[in-house]
């Protein structure tokens, strides 16, 4: 197996476990109002909602894992465009 098919598999891999992350930090989000976050258990985020710091801390989280997130998919498209693999 070539270095460049370790380094995809890799980040194929890592990509799939920052995609769940990514999917379970939106989740953890406090809903706003009016969307699906109030159509089920809008009622207990109120009443349970998380502090300010928590919540920014929470929006840090989710921007970083999403950039990096980016770059894993694009750095994979370029491998790819490329035929590096």
């Amino acid at each position: 197996m070539s270095t460049m098919a370790i380094v995809k598999l890799v980040l194929q891999i890592i990509l799939v476990l920052f995609s769940i992350l990514l999917t379970l930090l939106i989740l953890m989000h406090r809903g706003k109002g009016g969307g699906l976050s109030d159509m089920f258990g809008g009622g207990l985020t109120q009443n349970a909602g998380t502090s300010g710091v928590a919540e920014k801390n929470l929006n840090r989280w989710t921007i970083v894992l999403a950039l990096l997130w980016v770059a894993i998919i694009i750095a994979l498209g370029l491998m790819t465009k490329f035929k590096l693999i």
